[in-house]
């Protein structure tokens, strides 16, 4: 399955860092969070990648272009440009980065990959946010479905929209993006989704958490994991400030070490 991840938008809250790279991009511990992200997916087999880029979607390309040569050692011809790559650190991941237009909401910019991602079910998460999230509990609760979608609910931090679930049937009876609710269940990402998602999103104007979310609740097909682990965004200077302090602190969402 492919992980597709959204690394579009212009990050604006988080502006100290975002005005010189895309927030996916902007580091905890060193690294950037959108490679945090990646290496939990890759940690449970799944390191076939899509990253959907909008702004400075060039940072994004050459971190990926220029990747090996930043992780591994090598000795390099300077007259033949002969490279030998020594010992170091490599990922066996393959990434794709589409440039899915600097204005594209959530939702145009999935349907702007309409078809690399047609092809059966995949994964959706945004590029902000890390947590040891079970992958293949989430996997397993879609795959027992009949839904379209399954999203992970978390607890909420207090400035997020609510969910309201039917703990039963295991659905999503109602999606309130940035609510004035606090406590209970929030949307966290790390979906898993059927292809006929695709096809609930009109244009690229389209916000993912609106008109194609609802329309999956109308036709009960969005369900959800219930994460009770660690999950944490970064929406904030403040939030990248949390995660720093956790990484340096055997970080939660590191399993890829454990």
């Amino acid at each position: 399955m492919k992980v597709v991840i959204l690394a579009g938008g212009y990050g604006t809250r988080l502006s100290e860092e975002t005005s010189i790279r895309p927030k996916p991009m902007v580091e905890v511990g060193g690294r950037p969070i959108l490679w945090h992200i990646m290496k939990l997916y890759a940690y449970y087999g799944f390191k076939e990648f899509v990253i959907l880029g909008g702004y400075k979607v060039d940072y994004i390309r050459n971190y990926f272009l220029n990747y090996r040569g930043k992780q591994t050692d090598y000795t390099i011809d300077l007259k033949t440009g002969k490279i030998e790559w020594l010992q170091g650190t490599n990922e066996d991941w393959t990434v794709t980065v589409l440039d899915t237009g600097i204005n594209s909401l959530t939702g145009g910019r999935i349907k702007k990959a309409t078809s690399i991602l047609s092809d059966g079910p995949f994964f959706l998460t945004y590029g902000d946010g890390v947590s040891n999230v079970d992958i293949n509990a989430l996997v397993a609760t879609h795959r027992a479905s009949n839904n379209w979608c399954t999203l992970t609910a978390v607890t909420q931090p207090g400035r997020y929209g609510a969910l309201r679930l039917n703990e039963d049937a295991n659905k999503v009876m109602a999606f309130r993006e940035k609510g004035a609710v606090d406590g209970g269940l929030i949307n966290g990402g790390f979906f898993v989704c059927e292809p006929e998602v695709l096809d609930l999103i009109d244009d690229e104007k389209t916000t993912w958490e609106n008109e194609p979310m609802e329309r999956m609740i109308d036709l009960n097909k969005l369900g959800y994991y219930h994460h009770q682990g660690y999950w944490q965004s970064m929406d904030s200077l403040r939030d990248k400030m949390v995660l720093e302090a956790a990484w340096s602190d055997n970080p939660p969402w590191k399993l890829w070490e454990r």
